[in-house]
């Protein structure tokens, strides 16, 4: 594995010389914007597999994307590799649908410490709830990025993430609305403590969620990629571009509906994607992604 290969892959060209945060905010920036969160390969009859090294040659090599549990360890790499103090953290996401979170840990996060203060890096969660800079892991600070205001609440050792929702102007409004996209003001991301984490510790979740019938990334497509402005999100065969802070502290949300021969071509143009066996789009759960 190759760092060279991997800043090739990012589009990244600035300097990696000394592990700091001006550079980690740097190369995160660059992973979010060239990496999608994308669950394909379940759709594609492939395994997702946690081996550093498949990981690394799907991601750098074929330049496809990844969930979390890829996403996440192959940034983890990448930090380590120039110096950074990395560690795993396991979460439990938030399902606004049943208002609560998940019952076992199925998101893997990084933190990262810079000169005695830690860091939360996330670059795998994907839709309009990816983070765009690393967070400080300061409990009840409001963290304004571009996709809206973050923050941690810490209560008894475990760290909840939040964020702050903008309206949303959805022109096609009644075609398909969002889960509460008018009501929900702050919405719960999720919950992890600080107890370091090892990628084996994942494996059994790893395999469940791309098995189980109810698990959303069985019942779902999804591949989405953050753009300089906002996120491009393909779910089934329902393409989102939102655009943040488009207006009067508005999100822009313009949703289209795709025919089957769009797909291939959708998926190059937007996601910079292209899929080695055939894709078969699905959507059939009621959860919402936004």
């Amino acid at each position: 594995m190759d760092i060279k290969e991997y800043f090739a892959r990012i589009s990244y060209r600035g300097s990696h010389d000394k592990p700091d945060l001006e550079t980690l905010m740097e190369i995160f920036q660059h992973h979010i914007q060239a990496v999608p969160f994308e669950n394909l390969s379940i759709h594609c009859g492939e395994t997702i597999e946690l081996d550093l090294a498949a990981t690394y040659d799907k991601i750098v090599r074929k330049k496809r994307g990844g969930w979390c549990m890829e996403n996440n360890h192959l940034l983890s790499w990448a930090l380590k590799t120039l110096g950074y103090n990395v560690t795993l953290l396991g979460a439990k996401v938030y399902v606004p649908e049943h208002d609560a979170y998940a019952d076992d840990i199925d998101h893997l996060l990084l933190k990262v410490v810079l000169r005695d203060k830690s860091y939360i890096v996330d670059g795998g969660f994907g839709m309009a709830y990816q983070i765009w800079q690393p967070m400080e892991l300061i409990s009840g600070k409001d963290q304004p990025q571009t996709p809206g205001i973050f923050r941690f609440i810490e209560e008894n050792g475990t760290w909840y993430l939040e964020k702050v929702k903008r309206k949303q102007y959805v022109p096609n409004h009644s075609d398909s609305a969002p889960h509460n996209v008018d009501k929900e003001v702050c919405r719960r991301v999720y919950l992890f403590t600080l107890q370091p984490r090892d990628i084996e510790e994942f494996r059994s979740r790893n395999l469940h969620l791309q098995t189980a019938p109810d698990s959303l990334f069985v019942t779902k497509s999804i591949c989405s990629l953050q753009t300089p402005d906002g996120v491009w999100a393909l779910v089934g065969w329902k393409l989102t571009e939102i655009k943040y802070n488009y207006k009067d502290n508005m999100d822009l949300v313009e949703i289209r509906i795709l025919a089957d021969e769009e797909m291939e071509k959708t998926l190059k143009e937007k996601f910079n994607i292209t899929l080695d066996k055939k894709f078969v789009p699905i959507n059939t759960s009621r959860l919402s992604l936004f």
